[in-house]
């Protein structure tokens, strides 16, 4: 059974109203992003992929992986993506005490030049959000509306790419994973997504800070 939602329902999003989980606008613009890099030969094929298109990005890395990988790093910022943090060590903020997770957090920040910030596995307990966002002020939360599941290794890469494209709407958080994890079903579904979204007119925008 599966434990996650492929599009975040509303009632959601409305109770964690102080989280981003999608940008309102009457443009048709999504935001693709990518979780858990970089990685040295995963990530460089999103980055080639979103050229294509002309595509732009957010990427929430692991900082354990940055300063393994900071060439790939500096390319995804150098090719005009944001980036965002996602924890030091891949941490789940509900099964650690908040200390450990507001250390793990904080480390990543000494790594990631970023005011995003998403909690792995979508898990924060309220306390150690409150805590984030007194620590860095301006900092936004960034959730999503549109999950891919690539990670899922139960589903089918054509499901990935359905999940993706029969959910998404204008203004739209879409999470792919950079990772060895999701590449079975990330290689076949993301050039597809950019070009279904290129085709309908869509335009694939980063996620500011401001």
């Amino acid at each position: 059974m599966h434990r996650f939602f492929i599009k975040t329902p509303w009632l959601v999003q409305r109770y964690f109203s102080s989280y981003v989980w999608f940008i309102p606008t009457k443009e048709k613009v999504v935001f693709l992003t990518f979780d858990d890099g970089p990685h040295p030969d995963i990530t460089p094929f999103v980055l080639d992929e979103l050229k294509k298109f002309d595509a732009n990005a957010t990427f929430f890395c692991v900082g354990s992986n940055v300063v393994k990988y900071p060439e790939t790093y500096q390319r995804i910022i150098a090719e005009g993506h944001a980036v965002g943090n996602h924890t030091q060590n891949h941490v789940n903020g509900w099964k650690v005490a908040s200390d450990i997770y507001l250390n793990n957090v904080s480390e990543g920040f000494k790594h990631i030049d970023s005011r995003l910030f998403r909690p792995p596995y979508g898990r924060i307990k309220k306390d150690q959000a409150t805590s984030i966002l007194q620590k860095y002020p301006g900092t936004k939360i960034i959730m999503w509306d549109v999950l891919s599941a690539d990670f899922d290794k139960r589903i089918t890469p054509e499901r990935c790419l359905k999940n993706v494209v029969k959910n998404i709407s204008s203004g739209s958080i879409i999470v792919f994973h950079d990772s060895a994890k999701a590449f079975r079903n990330l290689k076949y579904a993301l050039p597809k997504t950019l070009e279904k979204l290129s085709l309908n007119g869509y335009r694939m925008e980063r996620i500011n800070q401001a």
